[in-house]
């Protein structure tokens, strides 16, 4: 039985406390959060402690791992506390805004054995998993093109733009990562493009809303990543991959698989609304891997080199998207 820690109440530090509740090889110990009342409301639902403080958790000794959901800003400390600590670690993306920070945290991790897992749910798709296990039994060949879509339904509020970083490193960051575990490599050179369409006051706070990204793998192979942060018909995440035998793609994926043929019109649902109704499956599936892996298991997952993989292509795009041309990626290594 692993015993959790969770570090955060909001969204998303709710859905981790549920699927560890749900879990049969976990337990929720302790809940902390700089809001009292919203740590109180999921440690109530849990049967969960509330913690006075992190220095609570790091010296508890019914603690066996942390999950990280809270702000991204307190990510890198916490990181840092749970490997000193010797707890184990899910991590939510972004490792840190700061690249510096980021690798000041991966260096002090790097000779620790111990699983630290951040947060690329995606990975954990059904369909998403799908397109990779097709381009690994080479169904369709050899990688020549990927294409990958990231709409969202509606722009968060001007408050979250101007702590997350910036388009790149808070939406596109999944799919950076996706388009390395796609294509089993990382690239090389990326070119960004990004425009200001949606909302005024997202290029006010400096982000763009609307961007492009070409990325070069080393073998020549290409991958284009489109982001928005609006669409007008719910949410809209896709992959397609063109190999030198075929196609695979992770389709649309409609709220329902219901068509109601009529005449000469075929209707049916649309997207889901929003990103969590349509991706909230996988966070249990990537728990579930964490919680593999710490029973000793042979499970696959993103570990903390791939965190931060993802965090330096970020860098390099929002470069190019600055100077307005190809940049090539440079991959620091901890020593």
């Amino acid at each position: 039985m692993v015993k959790f820690a969770l570090f955060g109440a909001g969204l998303i530090g709710s859905v981790h406390a549920s699927n560890i509740n749900a879990h049969p090889h976990a337990t929720l110990e302790y809940v902390y959060d700089v809001n009292g009342a919203a740590a109180e409301q999921v440690a109530s639902r849990s049967g969960a402690q509330v913690a006075s403080s992190p220095e609570e958790i790091w010296a508890a000794d019914d603690v066996d791992a942390v999950l990280i959901a809270s702000s991204t800003n307190t990510h890198a400390a916490l990181l840092s506390s749970a490997v000193k600590a010797r707890k184990l670690v899910y991590c939510e993306k972004p490792i840190d805004l700061n690249i510096e920070r980021v690798k000041a945290v991966v260096q002090e991790a790097h000779h620790v054995d111990i699983p630290i897992m951040i947060g690329f749910s995606r990975r954990f798709d059904t369909n998403h998993l799908g397109v990779r296990e097709a381009i690994q039994r080479g169904e369709i060949g050899k990688v020549e093109m990927m294409h990958l879509i990231s709409r969202a339904q509606e722009p968060p509020p001007i408050s979250y733009v101007k702590v997350s970083g910036g388009q790149f490193r808070d939406q596109t960051i999944h799919f950076f990562d996706l388009a390395c575990w796609l294509a089993d490599e990382a690239p090389v050179e990326v070119y960004a493009a990004g425009a200001v369409l949606v909302d005024p006051a997202i290029g006010e706070a400096g982000d763009v809303d609307t961007s492009m990204l070409i990325l070069r793998m080393p073998n020549g192979a290409l991958c284009h990543i489109d982001n928005s942060r609006r669409t007008t018909y719910g949410y809209d995440e896709r992959v397609e991959v063109f190999g030198s035998k075929g196609m695979v793609q992770s389709q649309l994926k409609p709220a329902r698989e219901v068509a109601l043929y009529t005449g000469t019109k075929v209707i049916s649902d649309g997207p889901h609304p929003a990103w969590f109704e349509r991706l909230a499956p996988s966070f249990g599936r990537a728990l579930d891997a964490f919680i593999s892996t710490v029973e000793g298991q042979k499970v696959a997952y993103p570990t903390l080199m791939d965190g931060l993989r993802a965090q330096l292509i970020a860098e390099a795009a929002f470069e190019s998207l600055e100077k307005r041309q190809p940049v090539k990626i440079s991959y620091w290594q901890p020593e």
